[in-house]
């Protein structure tokens, strides 16, 4: 378990919603970003698209770690931005070690510098949604089925447990029921 720091009123509350694909990690941010909380969006995509812009079809599949390093640069901008920010949290749609769960699944080495970069940049908070069949589907930049989105289940797990995270699960629901959840956890933290 790690400990949480002190926050002062410069310093918001970092809190990661992260998961496996099609677990509703986008809808939360987005309902979040609706109520008038500040939210980082995912970014995978973004990179995805880029990678087809120049003719590759999806990055992440042909090349994992030239993928993985556009990630993780921009993970780790986003943590740095949200250090920035005046509000008491920031939520982010996945964290940085979301890209070492998925290189460590295609078992493929990686820069020594991304768990050094984890250590240094922690969460204050992390929020894991489980697979959901009923509401899973692939587009042009989600590619995995179901049982792949299992195997990745399995691998975020055990990278964020690695990495002395504690997750809170928020199971599947409506998004008002999995937001009153996740309020729920916030507002119990000392």
């Amino acid at each position: 378990m790690i400990n949480l720091r002190a926050h002062s009123r410069h310093m918001p509350q970092r809190i990661v919603l992260t998961g496996g694909p099609s677990t509703g990690k986008t809808a939360i941010i987005q309902a979040l970003e609706a109520q008038g909380q500040l939210c980082m969006q995912e970014i995978s995509r973004e990179v995805t698209q880029a990678a087809r812009q120049q003719g590759i079809e999806q990055l992440f599949v042909s090349d994992p770690l030239a993928f993985s390093q556009a990630l993780f640069e921009g993970r780790k901008t986003q943590f740095i931005e949200s250090g920035q920010i005046e509000s008491p949290r920031v939520f982010l749609d996945r964290g940085i070690i979301d890209v070492v769960a998925y290189l460590r699944m295609v078992k493929t080495p990686y820069p020594d510098y991304f768990d050094h970069a984890i250590e240094e940049h922690r969460y204050d908070v992390v929020f894991y949604l489980p697979p959901w069949e009923e509401i899973y589907q692939s587009d042009q930049e989600r590619y995995e089925d179901f049982s792949l989105a299992l195997e990745i289940d399995h691998h975020l797990k055990a990278t964020y447990t690695s990495f002395g995270y504690s997750l809170h699960f928020i199971e599947p629901g409506s998004v008002d029921s999995r937001i009153q959840s996740i309020f729920e956890v916030l507002n119990s933290q000392p």
